[in-house]
């Protein structure tokens, strides 16, 4: 086979796939490693391919990560469902680290009006709301406010969020599988994110079962840091055993 063969090959794979890896494609083209990685440094050089550790994701993959403004359009039955089942791992008069996002945003909408929790959030929207509760003791965690999601980034909420042990914390997610675990596009939400998941003795994802099985550039927690996945009923049913298999119970809204 021909190089530019080859690069081809590994560009329909890469497409259909989502990302390659060398090791896989060795073995799959009976080629070295080191042949591998030259294709996709060429594939990089043209614009075909993102080069990242072990592989390669294909450029289609980095598109504009939403705002979320366009995220809180979409879904909204879905999430409205997922976020009332959210509420049932709330403790009663507990500390609740919330993640900024469009579904977390659901949870807080929901949340009744006489609800006594210490929250924690990186959520600019969600804490307007919160604010003006009365049994919300609410810590707005600090740093640079991401404008695509409105949530505060960096060494700031890191630091914060290392010196917290919470009762649970509700985090959001790009990407949920049971081979990457939780992914998102950006590397400071990532490590916010993460630091949100070491912090707090339960841990509650909710997200849309459009999520499952879209693995994103960063990864900040694997399955097996997670307590509960709480998605929608339109997830496969091979999909969400594969997810129980690695760890997490999973429960449908």
């Amino acid at each position: 086979m021909y190089a530019t063969e080859r690069q081809q090959r590994i560009l329909a794979e890469a497409r259909a796939a989502g990302r390659v890896e060398v090791t896989a494609l060795a073995d799959a083209l009976a080629v070295t490693p080191e042949t591998i990685r030259r294709d996709l440094t060429a594939l990089e050089s043209r614009g075909s391919v993102r080069r990242v550790h072990g592989g390669a994701i294909p450029v289609e993959r980095l598109e504009i990560e939403p705002t979320l403004a366009s995220r809180t359009q979409r879904r909204t039955d879905v999430k409205r469902r997922i976020a009332a089942r959210v509420l049932e791992e709330l403790p009663a008069g507990g500390t609740v680290i919330l993640d900024a996002g469009s579904t977390t945003q659901a949870i807080v909408e929901l949340l009744p009006h006489d609800a006594e929790l210490t929250v924690i959030t990186d959520s600019l929207p969600a804490a307007t709301v919160l604010a003006t509760r009365p049994g919300i003791t609410l810590y707005l965690l600090g740093g640079r406010v991401r404008g695509v999601t409105a949530a505060a980034v960096g060494d700031w909420a890191v630091r914060a969020l290392a010196d917290i042990v919470a009762d649970v914390a509700v985090v959001g997610t790009n990407g949920i599988s049971a081979a990457r675990g939780l992914t998102t596009p950006d590397p400071e939400e990532a490590r916010v994110k993460r630091a949100m998941v070491d912090a707090a003795r339960r841990v509650v994802v909710a997200t849309d079962s459009s999520k499952a099985d879209d693995d994103h550039l960063h990864r900040f927690a694997s399955l097996d840091h997670v307590d509960v996945v709480v998605t929608d009923a339109d997830l496969a049913d091979d999909a969400a055993e594969e997810l129980r298999a690695a760890g997490p119970e999973v429960v449908t809204a």
